[in-house]
């Protein structure tokens, strides 16, 4: 009796997701993990060498849950099953610039080049992964829709109204009529005043500001058209916007100065600025030099 022939067919590869793009989504979906997936979450970002090492049952019981939690948190990733995470993580071991949570964050006995060194990471991080993982077809559509825009509000409270007022400073030097709004109660009322054909950008690191959400959400009612800066896909803030933009930094312990994720949100605002200043750019160039010369008086 002859022999069942050999297959010759080979299964599929499968490819490693990019490492970056992991982490980085990762870090944005957290806000909605539950508590225990969010356990292993952490065991994840605090040393991803150390957790591709793990089985299953072993990270399972490093993150005080349930192989079935486990595997929830790899579908909540995009992932089939455990071996692709493993697998992810093992690419990202291998990355020259990995610097795990439990040692980017600042000690009470770094010193001043540690200091120096960590921050200059972190920042560094945010401006190459946000870059990354920018949604290119959002951005060319925030963008044609301000070129097209009647005006354009910003709103941003704290931290995120500087955002807000360098983007406006940058839109305006092009000929983009613009405002930036940190004040709520008048982010609100400019914000009723938005309808068709204006373009309203709410910038919020967490996507939870409240009062960024608010004057985000009365544009939208208004017939705007809405865009989100955030760091978090799943927040507030994108259930109001039309277009969303996400950045990707890792803040430290010390979030109160508003770090990496100040320096991954003026990332994405230069790349909108560039992006609307590119739908023409004779004109831009123009109103680049002629501002330039108005000022030049001015420096010494």
């Amino acid at each position: 009796m002859a022999g069942r022939a050999r297959s010759t067919t080979r299964p599929p590869r499968v490819e490693p997701e990019s490492p970056a793009g992991l982490l980085v989504r990762l870090r944005g979906l957290r806000p909605s993990l539950s508590p225990a997936e969010d356990r292993v979450a952490e065991c994840v970002l605090a040393d991803p060498r150390a957790a591709a090492a793990l089985t299953i049952s072993e990270l399972a019981d490093a993150a005080r849950t349930s192989e079935t939690t486990v595997l929830r948190f790899c579908k909540r990733l995009g992932m089939p099953g455990y071996p692709q995470l493993r697998l992810a993580l093992a690419a990202e071991s291998a990355q020259p610039r990995l610097l795990t949570a439990s040692t980017s964050d600042i000690n009470e006995d770094d010193t001043v080049d540690d200091i120096i060194s960590k921050v200059a990471y972190a920042d560094a991080s945010a401006v190459e992964e946000t870059a990354q993982q920018l949604d290119r077809e959002a951005l060319t559509r925030a963008a044609d829709a301000i070129a097209a825009a009647t005006r354009v509000d910003l709103y941003g409270i704290a931290a995120s109204g500087v955002v807000a007022l360098d983007a406006q400073q940058k839109l305006h030097r092009i000929g983009v009529l613009a405002f930036a709004w940190n004040d709520p109660h008048v982010a609100l009322t400019s914000a009723t005043l938005l309808g068709p054909g204006d373009v309203a950008i709410g910038i919020s690191h967490s996507g939870t500001t409240k009062e960024t959400i608010e004057s985000l959400a009365k544009a939208r009612s208004r017939g705007a058209t809405t865009i989100a800066i955030t760091n978090f896909p799943l927040s507030r803030l994108v259930g109001t916007a039309d277009i969303v933009l996400t950045t990707a930094a890792r803040e430290t312990s010390l979030r109160s100065g508003a770090t990496a994720s100040r320096i991954a949100a003026l990332t994405v605002v230069d790349c909108l600025y560039i992006t609307v200043a590119h739908r023409d750019l004779d004109r831009a160039t123009k109103a680049v030099a002629e501002t330039r010369a108005a000022v030049a008086g001015h420096h010494v």
